[in-house]
């Protein structure tokens, strides 16, 4: 196979982005990047009692975790925060078609392995956990604990929610959309510098397949890439999954609301009630502290 056409996000686009210490780490050589560079923000000791690998959605980047990794590191664990590719600081391919489902699942799966992630307590939201809910039935030896935010599973068992479809539907509007905008509109406690950080990876709409991909990769079809293997981790949550776990509920989301994430629960084995965060909307990370020291405390 031959190498993927991408483009680099500049490093000075990063310049002055607030309350984001940490450098990172870029990571090449894992098979399925053929090339490219992912990064990933990689802190605390690591032989430590747990590791924290959190996993953000579309349009966002490691950048969500910003208030969720100092609480970890504080506690002296380490923490593990990739940019998925086409997102963050990490590269990001040019054609729209080389998003799919398997592909990144393929990528976090390696980025476990080549880091020997063990210990780990799974931290999930957007496509964090469309994908990441599907990795440790791989390795579940690796895994101790799941923090899960406003996601689903996706096995195509019935229509997909209607704001989900309205979303979907202004993507395909507006690909150009002001990534922004959109953390300002649901974050109105946020900086107008922080929200800039989230159009930061994005200097033009060559640097936007991503964005356009992710909506269209939700399944619907029975036959869609990423069924089977959803479907076989709701199994796995159900049945097999041993390690504890933690809900956290963004009441303002209009996606994924408490109703809708209770019916992820009841899959969960072990799942108690969930932690409701009143003010919190999709991107539910942006009221991280209290989520974090309360995960601490369920996790431990």
């Amino acid at each position: 196979m031959g190498s993927i056409p991408f483009v680099r996000t500049p490093d000075e686009a990063f310049a002055g982005v607030p309350g984001f210490a940490w450098p990172g780490q870029f990571i090449t050589g894992l098979p399925s990047l053929r090339g490219l560079q992912l990064h990933c923000v990689d802190e605390g000791p690591r032989e430590a009692p747990a590791t924290w690998l959190c996993l953000h959605g579309n349009p966002a980047w490691s950048y969500l975790y910003r208030r969720m990794i100092p609480v970890f590191l504080a506690a002296g664990h380490r923490v593990v925060a990739p940019d998925l590719p086409g997102f963050g600081r990490s590269d990001k391919p040019t054609e729209v078609s080389q998003h799919r489902f398997s592909w990144h699942r393929a990528v976090l799966l390696e980025l476990v392995e080549a880091l020997d992630l063990q210990r780990i307590n799974l931290v999930v939201q957007d496509w964090g956990g469309l994908l990441g809910l599907t990795l440790p039935q791989a390795a579940p030896d690796r895994y101790r604990g799941l923090l899960v935010m406003n996601t689903f599973l996706a096995t195509a068992e019935a229509p997909l929610p209607e704001g989900f479809v309205q979303w979907r539907d202004m993507c395909r509007r507006k690909p150009d959309f002001s990534v922004s905008r959109l953390f300002a509109r649901g974050n109105p406690h946020l900086s107008e510098s922080e929200c800039a950080a989230y159009d930061a990876p994005f200097p033009s709409l060559e640097f936007r397949a991503a964005t356009r991909a992710f909506p269209e990769m939700v399944p619907q079809q029975p036959e869609d890439d990423g069924v089977a293997v959803s479907r076989e981790a709701a199994r796995f949550w159900s049945q097999a999954w041993r390690g504890r776990s933690l809900m956290a509920i963004g009441e303002q989301d209009p996606v994924f609301t408490p109703a809708s994430m209770e019916q992820l629960r009841a899959r969960i084995r072990g799942c108690p009630s969930p932690m409701l965060v009143p003010q919190g909307g999709h991107f539910v990370q942006e009221h991280g502290e209290p989520i974090a020291a309360r995960a601490l405390n369920a996790l431990a």
